[in-house]
């Protein structure tokens, strides 16, 4: 009123019928009738079917494109025209990285009709220098994203670099993806160790949601993972927590061990029926080992494995089973590799998916060695920590054996402080799995 955007009468009138409309609100409410609330059913589990989620060679080509063809007069950095170079070159050569892969996911995915969306403190250009979604003109700064070449029938790429809050950006992408369940909704840590800041989230929304509302959502947490020596606050994404959580289908936690892996997780995740929560728990070192690559065949035919079996060992001559997830499954392959005739003795399967637990694959992959065979679960984590927790609890039972665990140490933090100590322990895990 003090400005004369409205008078005293019309502030009045508006009062007025504010008052009216409390007042009949009120009025229903004590005239109303009781109303029982009956017991929801519980939704039954979720179908796992399976899902097509190879793309064709075209598609990859389309993908790649728009990594090399940027717009006229857009002004590429020169550290990173070569970076984006060598992703067509990867796929002449069968050595696709995982930043490559999870374009490759997202790119495909776009031309196919479904929007992308991906959020966090440094998601457009990656943790680690690696994703690059949103490339920016070094002249005058304005964004361009590549892969808005492959927009179809209204898909979108939605990429923002988020407020530093893990709390407040969780919750709305959780939001976010309920009410959009057909994107491939993403939101990444900049280190896992920080989903912490973001627990009550995934306590009361991801983990129970569906439980106490009957409320599905689709959002995908992306977590960087591993002990690499970079301490206590910049190794672990607490795989731990989640896995406690997991129950009655809720939703479904992956350490995926190769680019090929981490891609045909996202499009089932998109593509399926299913709608649940998904934490991956995503790579450092890996990013750049080149070990941990993909034939671009392993993208053009089949589909996400939830176990990955050995296929370099005679069945009969094996001794010892190990099974692992994640980076340490590298650790594992390359002592292997020094062991000589020695190493065939030794299995080594991946185990990509957590939860559910694929304990029919498992004992399927392990029935084909002698009978005697010794079983390892082997880990880069503390005892008390990681998947050994959840694994050593359920595992065992279902293979209706004994399973030796090979970790480090039970401890109170994650990781040590010491870059020297986490080699030693590092070099002592490793060829304890062998020993």
């Amino acid at each position: 009123m003090g400005r004369g955007d409205i008078t005293v009468e019309e502030a009045e009138q508006a009062l007025k019928e504010f008052q009216t409309l409390l007042e009949s609100a009120h009025t229903e409410v004590q005239e109303a009738k009781a109303q029982p609330i009956e017991a929801a059913t519980p939704a039954p589990v979720q179908s796992s079917e399976i899902v097509d989620t190879a793309i064709s060679t075209d598609q990859i080509d389309a993908v790649i494109n728009t990594q090399i063809n940027l717009p006229d007069g857009f002004h590429v950095h020169p550290r990173l025209a070569p970076q984006l170079q060598r992703r067509a070159q990867m796929v002449q050569d069968d050595t696709i990285d995982w930043a490559t892969a999870e374009m490759l996911a997202m790119g495909s995915l776009l031309a196919e009709g479904r929007s992308v969306r991906l959020a966090g403190q440094d998601s457009r250009r990656g943790t680690f220098g690696q994703r690059h979604a949103v490339i920016m003109d070094k002249l005058d700064g304005h964004a361009y994203k590549p892969l808005k070449q492959l927009y179809s029938n209204g898909s979108r790429l939605y990429a923002y670099d988020s407020l530093l809050s893990e709390y407040a950006a969780l919750g709305f992408e959780y939001g976010y993806a309920v009410a959009r369940p057909e994107a491939l909704v993403m939101w990444e840590a900049q280190f896992g160790d920080f989903v912490n800041g973001a627990q009550t989230i995934i306590d009361e929304f991801i983990a129970s949601g569906e439980q106490k509302w009957g409320q599905r959502s689709s959002v995908a947490l992306l977590l960087p993972h591993g002990l690499e020596g970079q301490g206590p606050d910049h190794s672990s994404a607490r795989i731990e927590r989640f896995l406690q959580l997991c129950a009655q289908d809720n939703m479904t936690v992956a350490m995926p061990s190769t680019p090929a892996s981490y891609f045909h997780l996202l499009r089932d995740h998109v593509l399926s029926e299913r709608v649940r929560p998904l934490i991956v728990a995503t790579p450092k070192s890996m990013l750049r080992n080149k070990a941990a690559t993909s034939a671009t065949s392993d993208f053009t035919d089949g589909r996400f494995q939830p176990i990955i079996e050995d296929s370099t060992v005679d069945t009969q001559r094996v001794r010892k089973v190990i099974l692992c997830s994640g980076k340490v499954t590298h650790d594992l392959l390359a002592h292997r590799a020094t062991l000589g005739d020695d190493a065939k003795t030794t299995a080594i399967i991946r185990v990509e998916q957590l939860y559910p637990l694929p304990v029919v694959d498992i004992a399927r992959a392990i029935s084909q060695f002698p009978r005697d065979v010794e079983v390892l679960w082997v880990q880069e984590e503390p005892a008390n920590q990681g998947a050994w927790p959840f694994v050593g609890l359920n595992l065992g039972p279902a293979l209706a054996r004994s399973v030796r665990l090979v970790s480090r140490d039970a401890a109170s933090a994650p990781a040590s402080g010491s870059h020297s100590v986490h080699d030693g322990e590092q070099k002592e895990l490793v060829a304890q799995a062998f020993s």
